[in-house]
């Protein structure tokens, strides 16, 4: 039983408790992020560069069926061996937005949260002594 009551002491501390708690709200965060990328922000960039769909740019780099490749549906269906770098630019925007929204949330939390005092330092103390023993 010592090594249950060990494993649930680990259980119990709490940044496995934390730990936990961040990966199921990041996993919630990134739908979010992932939404507002691919649902506000790349039909505006799309807007922005005349209708240009980043999702769904990919380049044929096999076609040994022959079949059709006019879209990255139909040559995924065809079994072409593709470079889908439209998914990348996506997935690099969704990294891009995410970081900068952890960025705010960490800045806002240290404006919030009080630095520690800093207490003196060695050379402080040092110098402390040396005055001490002088006397």
């Amino acid at each position: 039983m010592g090594m249950m009551d060990e494993f649930k002491g680990f259980l119990n501390q709490g940044n496995v408790l934390g730990l936990a708690v961040g990966v199921i709200i990041g996993g919630g965060f990134g739908k979010i992020v992932s939404s507002l990328t691919d649902d506000v922000l790349m039909p505006i960039v799309g807007l922005v560069t005349g209708g240009m769909d980043f999702s769904s740019k990919f380049a044929v780099l096999a076609n040994p069926s022959g079949g059709d490749v006019s879209t990255l549906a139909a040559a995924k269906a065809a079994g072409a061996s593709i470079l889908s770098y439209g998914s990348l630019i996506n997935a690099i925007f969704n990294f891009i937005i995410m970081a900068f929204v952890v960025f705010m949330i960490v800045r806002q939390a240290n404006k919030v949260m009080p630095l520690p005092a800093a207490g003196p330092t060695e050379v402080d103390l040092l110098t402390e002594i040396r005055d001490s023993l002088k006397k």
